[in-house]
């Protein structure tokens, strides 16, 4: 049975789940919303889609529709996911599952009544080098002391991954440090029982704090430091450093290197080299096979609650 998908938000990250999906066998995507109809038909006209429409309930009507892709702006995550599985319909949703904690613990009890499958896209679950030190971990071979995190990005004006001016505005908190909370738990295996966080002056423009710090705490006594900026001008993304009993790993999106930057190959960890590619495959093998995905929206709804306390002290 071929699984029929409709993906919202044909931008930066859209376009990198449909060029994922196109290695899956037995997926098809037949339905692309976007809000600039005319941008959104040039994709689907590329990637060979049949059904554009600039409006998510349109997709949400069509009966041939099993399982939605939402890469939309964060503020319309938790509301278009609730409304997708209140249409019968599996999702899997963009990082963040929400910016305001009550609508992601609502997504979560909608999910949990209706059978479907629902999961946030949290890909460094999936990026091959994150995986490779969970497997480490989940042998007893690794055990992490301190994670150490950078999160850098040169954006002082309002542009996506590609450069184009954004519709809305990205976050710090809700959306760049939501990877490394969930990773955090998730890799140590223990929830998070202490955070902390300082923010730097607020832009005058863009309303938001360019630069902030966070500090974590597992239950089992490993520790995490994250930094994040959009004011960095120099080598952008992320940067994992996970310091442990017995090696240092650091990860830089799929690529893996230990304490002395000699690489480690990754390629034979998993089937693909791609972290949304992962992340897609884990989807559709969970609805095929009735079942929870890792990075469930259960699973992934504790980061949430952290990002919220941390919100509450950031406003304090």
């Amino acid at each position: 049975m071929t699984i029929k998908v409709a993906l919202a938000g044909a931008g930066a990250f859209g376009i990198k789940h449909l060029d994922g999906i196109k290695n899956i066998d037995g997926v098809e995507v037949v339905s692309l919303v976007s809000r600039d109809l005319e941008k959104t038909k040039e994709v689907a006209a590329k990637y060979g889609i049949g059904h554009v429409t600039t409006k998510l309930e349109d997709s949400l009507a069509l009966k041939e529709v099993d399982a939605v892709i939402l890469c939309t702006p964060t503020q319309m995550h938790a509301s278009q996911t609730l409304a997708c599985l209140k249409a019968g319909k599996h999702v899997q949703v963009e990082i963040p599952l929400c910016d305001v904690l009550k609508d992601g613990e609502e997504v979560v009890d909608v999910a949990k009544t209706s059978g479907l499958v629902a999961m946030c896209g949290h890909t460094r679950r999936f990026n091959p080098s994150h995986q490779y030190v969970h497997k480490k971990i989940a042998a007893g071979e690794f055990n992490i002391q301190q994670m150490d995190v950078q999160t850098y990005f040169f954006r002082r004006t309002n542009m996506n991954a590609l450069g184009q001016p954004r519709s809305w505005t990205d976050h710090l908190l809700w959306h760049h440090a939501a990877h490394t909370v969930d990773l955090f738990a998730y890799q140590a295996g223990s929830p998070i029982v202490k955070a902390n966080a300082i923010q730097g002056p607020i832009h005058k423009d863009l309303g938001i704090a360019m630069d902030m710090s966070i500090q974590l705490k597992a239950a089992n006594g490993a520790i995490c430091t994250l930094s994040l900026s959009f004011n960095n001008d120099g080598p952008l993304g992320t940067f994992f450093r996970y310091i442990g009993d017995t090696a240092t790993y650091i990860a830089r999106y799929d690529d893996l290197v230990n304490g002395k930057e000699e690489k480690i190959d990754v390629s034979q960890v998993d089937v693909s080299m791609n972290g949304i590619e992962l992340q897609d495959r884990e989807f559709f093998a969970a609805i095929r096979e009735g079942r929870e995905p890792n990075s469930s929206v259960a699973q992934v709804l504790p980061c949430y609650q952290v990002l919220h306390q941390l919100e509450q002290q950031l406003n304090g």
